[in-house]
């Protein structure tokens, strides 16, 4: 076993992890950015639509430019980059289990940043195992990072905005989108994905879902249905589509596996994505020394995503002494008052709400234990 150390670990090199790394190894720590995957940048490098915000937060940029903009930030720095790790286990004393090809590697840290991500939910219903039913996002890395059609005839399912753009995306890139389907009576995403989709000739069917999917050995037709006001099937209103791709769009949820095992504490916000790790206005946890940002706080945009990575990697560089105090509070509140700024309007609200919610529940926890977390 090969044994390192470092200041900072940052699991995870997509958009959070990436500005995480950047703003610590700026401030002068030594940071090890760690992320399974041959090429950094996550999610980024899937999203080929531009960003809405303002324009401290690239509102009018694309997605992969954003990602290329980080990279080449990056690399201006100190930082260590390892790529083709998993790490797959965080232990006692900050020691990070990680596997590299066959090289097993501990690398013990004075401060982690755990910057995981989501992943895609899935739907059951007959035929949903048939070759040809996937993720939205993963037709999404097909088109757009593997150069790979999924499908000429597809039907998705969920009008959030992975469904919407996805959609859009889908039909730049040849296919033929036969429907929306989303089981609530209002579309989830935002209006102008659903226009755009809507003026290329899309129906959205609100109310509707897929009842079954069917074919010899991969996906040939579904089976939509309306729904009544319990949601269930109206009988009668079933019909066929014949697609031979099935995305699916039905939400994320985030990916705390190495946050349950590191012992941090956790809320249940179904906002959010369901179970998240207690954080302080820091991003710090219930374990000391143990940060998170991005998706793994509660499914957000990527906008979202690289601010709470800045303040992760600020507030760690910070309590590791590189910088002092006064001006680390005043750069911490710049990044605050940034992602508030995201977080406004019908969907943003809601989001800040739930991010309160969970920032309360982690003063409540530590307030009961007596303890304290300055981060």
């Amino acid at each position: 076993m090969k044994k390192m150390v470092t200041e900072i670990a940052i699991i995870g090199a997509g958009p959070a992890g990436l500005c995480a790394a950047i703003e610590a190894s700026r401030l002068g720590a030594h940071v090890t950015l760690i992320d399974e995957n041959a090429f950094p940048g996550g999610q980024l490098f899937k999203q080929i639509h531009k960003f809405f915000g303002s324009r401290e937060h690239m509102a009018g940029t694309r997605g992969y430019e954003i990602g290329q903009m980080l990279l080449k930030e990056l690399e201006s720095t100190d930082a260590d980059v390892m790529l083709g790790s998993v790490a797959y286990g965080i232990f006692d004393n900050n020691e990070i289990g990680i596997m590299r090809g066959t090289e097993h590697i501990a690398l013990k840290a004075d401060k982690i940043i755990i910057a995981a991500g989501g992943k895609e939910n899935y739907m059951p219903f007959p035929g949903s195992t048939l070759p040809g039913v996937m993720g939205a996002g993963a037709a999404q890395t097909m088109i757009n990072v593997n150069r790979v059609l999924p499908g000429k005839n597809v039907l998705m399912l969920g009008s959030g905005n992975v469904g919407l753009i996805v959609s859009y995306q889908l039909m730049q890139a040849g296919a033929n989108v036969k429907a929306l389907v989303e089981a609530a009576p209002n579309i989830g995403g935002y209006g102008v994905h659903a226009g755009k989709i809507r003026r290329a000739g899309v129906p959205i069917l609100v109310g509707h879902t897929i009842t079954e999917v069917y074919g010899d050995g991969h996906v040939e037709g579904a089976v939509i249905a309306a729904l009544d006001e319990k949601w269930n099937p109206i009988p009668g209103s079933e019909r066929a589509v014949a697609v031979d791709t099935v995305c699916l769009a039905v939400g994320l949820n985030p990916m705390t596996e190495l946050a349950w095992m590191a012992g941090c504490e956790f809320t249940f916000i179904p906002a959010l994505g369901g179970h998240v790790p207690m954080h302080n206005e820091n991003m710090e946890t219930t374990k000391q020394g143990i940060y998170v940002a991005g998706d793994i706080t509660g499914v957000e945009e990527a906008s979202s995503a690289m601010e709470e990575g800045k303040l992760a990697g600020i507030a760690a560089a910070a309590a590791l002494g590189h910088l002092d105090a006064i001006t680390a509070e005043g750069r911490k509140q710049e990044v605050r008052d940034r992602v508030n700024a995201l977080r406004t309007g019908l969907f943003g609200e809601r989001r800040r709400m739930a991010k309160e919610t969970q920032v309360r529940a982690m003063q409540e926890y530590m307030e009961t234990r007596g303890e304290r977390i300055d981060g």
